[in-house]
């Protein structure tokens, strides 16, 4: 028979079986990373109502990742991954966390753990939709709907503040979900690693935001216990600012941009049980169909597309 006559060979079994591993370990690393956002949560108002403040952590973060990191950048990189890191500075690094922290201040932190990371998925599905020419679909957009209802829900009953919330500090919140939706979609085509991003993330926001800390002197540092210090340092300097980074890259490079993105809708919940355990904050009723609601979107967002048929 000849060779164009013979029919298509099978995919073995390992073949079969790498996108499904793929996929797991997608999952893993953006469980991974969804766990360690919200608690972060959790550690930044614990801190924020004491001594510190948001600037302190936002310096701790990016300084310490920085040097961490340093030696990721003593390899050759050329001009391109430069720019680019100093791209994803701006749209995930110091920039994106004093938004939040505006957000924080003029709202709270359960609303701002409510409102950036549950937008942030609609953003992605809809600049890939509008950018890209890559329609989510209509599971997916059922899934965005799901999830935008059960913000609203959140906005409306979420604990720790009184009164209706600061239209600009969601204005603040919502823009910066939309720079953390605009990182992952750009991620992927960079050519950068996770840690090669991580590092110039951190390399960037280092020498734009701590000169201006240490220069204005905008931090309390001198009088929280060091105790204090030592694990915000650590939970700012090494999670937040390497082990999400990494993780959070890893998930997107793996799940793609709107599924990894969809994942991390799923901080407010984490968030909230978090939140039961150890600062005793039990949700309302109204808070839990909400959360539900996240949930439902999340299942819906994150399924993967279907391959057409050849």
């Amino acid at each position: 028979m000849p060779p164009e006559d013979q029919p298509p060979e099978r995919p073995t079994a390992p073949d079969r079986a790498r996108p499904s591993r793929s996929l797991l370990a997608g999952f893993l690393w953006a469980t991974l990373t969804v766990a360690i956002f919200a608690g972060w949560f959790v550690v930044t108002r614990f801190s924020v109502t004491r001594i510190l403040n948001v600037w302190d952590l936002t310096a701790l973060r990016y300084g310490i990742g920085a040097i961490l990191l340093a030696p990721v950048l003593l390899r050759d990189l050329p001009p391109r991954a430069w720019r680019n890191g100093f791209v994803f500075s701006v749209l995930w690094g110091a920039p994106f966390a004093a938004l939040v922290a505006l957000g924080v201040q003029m709202t709270s932190a359960g609303r701002a753990a409510s409102v950036t990371p549950t937008l942030m998925p609609v953003f992605a599905g809809l600049l890939g939709w509008l950018l890209l020419r890559q329609p989510p679909g209509k599971i997916r957009l059922f899934g965005y709907a799901a999830i935008a209802a059960g913000l609203c829900g959140l906005i409306l009953t979420a604990t720790g503040g009184k009164g209706a919330p600061s239209l600009l500090g969601l204005g603040f919140l919502a823009l910066a979900a939309a720079m953390w939706a605009g990182y992952t979609l750009l991620l992927r085509g960079s050519g950068l690693n996770p840690m090669q991003s991580a590092a110039l993330i951190c390399f960037w926001s280092g020498v734009i935001f701590v000169p201006v800390y240490l220069i204005f002197g905008i931090g309390h540092l001198a009088q929280a216990p060091k105790a204090e210090i030592a694990v915000q340092g650590f939970y700012q300097g090494v999670l937040m600012s390497i082990v999400a980074l990494v993780s959070f890259n890893r998930a997107v490079a793996l799940l793609g941009a709107s599924a990894a993105a969809a994942m991390i809708a799923l901080v407010p919940v984490v968030a909230s049980l978090l939140a039961i355990v150890f600062l005793s904050e039990i949700p309302t009723g109204a808070e839990g169909v909400s959360i539900a609601f996240i949930v439902a979107g999340v299942l819906l967002a994150t399924r993967p597309a279907r391959s057409p048929a050849r």
